[in-house]
């Protein structure tokens, strides 16, 4: 079942198709479906919103007849009924067959999406909330024209977006990139035609939680000089924040040329942080 939405989003009722563990806190699913032939993307940060199953059920809870009171009906009905909803970022789109891949952060055993993730086997059924126009409000990596120098940030929770988002761009771009991760293994190799500079950094478990790595190595880091540098940061909402009063503050960096991304906030489900945004 399918049902338009406020375009150019909609509806797409999806299958897993495969798994495969990428790292100890990455895993990566393979959806498939006769929806999909209508999902289009340009990539890059492209945001999704994807409903899971509770428990025990067969497939997601979703009033989708409800059309477009279908996000009333749905925060209406019993906790332990309404399908889990969680925000991810497209990993790739491929075509013959039609197929999209969503890599997950393992942030919490405990935790439903990750619960769901770690045990996802094929066939089992989902609905995501996805674009049918390739050039939509959900991608917000939009480097200005003239961009001469893209600066990148993310945590494991961007890691998908920030690597789709390398790959994406064409020859000759100057990227420096910094992906923070929370175990060697979580590491991935990059193919970009870019000339980018990518950086892994391994999180000290041993540290204070909300580690400052990622402040205290870019406030050490020589960027390449630049007159129209692009800033794209994303992942925990408070690592983020110092971030960008960084780059705006310290560097002197437009704040017009900065995109920054709260995927997530410590110690905050995706509900309360909806709730207290």
């Amino acid at each position: 079942m399918t049902t338009a939405v406020a375009a150019p989003f909609r509806f797409f009722s999806l299958q897993v198709v495969r798994t495969r563990r990428l790292g100890p806190s990455l895993v990566r699913v393979t959806f498939g479906g006769p929806d999909l032939h209508a999902f289009h993307s340009q990539g890059r940060d492209q945001s999704l919103s994807l409903f899971l199953p509770q428990p025990g059920q067969p497939e997601p809870v979703v009033p989708l007849e409800l059309g477009d009171g279908w996000w009333q009906g749905w925060r209406e009905l019993p906790d332990d009924v309404r399908a889990v909803m969680r925000s991810y970022t497209l990993r790739a789109l491929r075509r013959d067959p039609d197929e999209i891949d969503i890599d997950f952060a393992l942030h919490s055993p405990s935790g439903p999406a990750s619960r769901w993730a770690s045990g996802a086997a094929p066939g089992d059924r989902v609905l995501l909330l996805g674009p049918a126009v390739a050039d939509n409000r959900a991608i917000r990596f939009r480097p200005p024209e003239g961009t001469d120098l893209v600066v990148i940030w993310g945590d494991e929770s961007a890691v998908p977006a920030a690597c789709a988002t390398l790959e994406s761009l064409p020859a000759g771009t100057r990227v420096r990139a910094w992906l923070e991760v929370d175990d060697a293994g979580d590491i991935q190799d990059l193919v970009t035609d870019a000339d980018a500079e990518v950086t892994w950094l391994v999180r000290d478990r041993s540290g204070t939680e909300g580690s400052p790595m990622a402040l205290d190595v870019l406030r050490e880091a020589q960027l390449p000089s630049a007159e129209h540098p692009y800033v794209w940061i994303a992942g925990e909402s408070g690592c983020v924040k110092a971030l960008r009063r960084h780059f705006v503050g310290e560097r002197g960096i437009d704040r017009r040329c900065v995109t920054f991304v709260g995927y997530w906030r410590r110690g905050m489900t995706e509900e309360q942080l909806r709730v207290s945004e």
